[in-house]
């Protein structure tokens, strides 16, 4: 009965060492309007901010900050996992840094 009990459980809540899923991450880029919002700050190319010599996120931990910062600055209502989802989707398609044990495709 308790180990039908604790597989219920472990069941019911989500995993944090789940692989973030790319394609999620690209719908939901694609749902907040995240490339609209960089485009009226770059008054351009939104993907400039992403490839930018100078840019901010240079590495796996400062795109993750950098994504809950957008999250809570612009009230968008993303879950963390939401956030791991697009930090993924970021990675894969502009910044390549080393893979995480959280990211697959």
């Amino acid at each position: 009965m308790c180990r039908i009990f604790l597989l219920l459980v472990a069941l019911a809540v989500p995993h944090a060492g789940m692989a973030a899923d790319i394609a999620e991450g690209g719908k939901l880029v694609e749902e907040k309007k995240c490339e609209t919002c960089h485009n009226n700050k770059t008054m351009g190319d939104a993907k400039a901010v992403y490839l930018r010599k100078d840019r901010r996120v240079t590495s796996m931990e400062k795109l993750k900050a950098q994504v809950a910062v957008c999250n809570s600055e612009l009230n968008l209502g993303l879950f963390p996992d939401d956030e791991e989802h697009i930090v993924a989707y970021l990675n894969d398609k502009y910044y390549r840094f080393s893979s995480s044990r959280s990211i697959s495709k």
